[in-house]
């Protein structure tokens, strides 16, 4: 097992589990909610199946734009996503992403955990653009 920084994160979202999955796999969904640290998604392709790829490119305050992409190792409809993650400008980073949803009543349980960061900078990081990212996810379903 690596030893590389890692990170998880909780949330409780007011939407069934088929809902919130489409919300991450439905591009038009996912460019309405998440925006990290005040940036826009401006592009999103999303082919959520084994072995399909992701793009998303958001743009910041700035104007400077940030591509991210990846590879769905494992998709399991309405309960689980594992897919790769790496920065254009850093591609030699790849990281892992696993959300996990668990029905609760009318609601959900999220927990996104993202593994195989190079360094605790990158972790702390990537820590602060989810937690924003994941209360967009919530204001979406509030």
């Amino acid at each position: 097992m690596s030893s590389r920084p890692s990170l998880s994160l909780q949330r409780h979202i007011k939407a069934s589990p088929a809902k919130v999955f489409r919300a991450w796999t439905d591009p038009a969904q996912i460019m309405k909610w998440m925006r990290p640290g005040g940036t826009e998604m401006i592009h999103a392709e999303i082919e959520p199946h084994a072995n399909g790829r992701f793009r998303l490119t958001l743009r910041a305050p700035d104007g400077e734009e940030h591509d991210v992409s990846g590879r769905y190792l494992e998709v399991v409809p309405h309960a689980k996503l594992v897919f790769t993650w790496a920065w254009r400008t850093m591609p030699e980073r790849e990281s892992l992403v696993t959300v996990v949803l668990r029905p609760d009543g009318e609601g959900t349980w999220l927990t996104l955990t993202h593994e195989q960061f190079a360094d605790e900078a990158a972790r702390d990081a990537h820590r602060g653009g989810w937690t924003e990212g994941l209360d967009g996810l919530e204001r979406y379903f509030a």
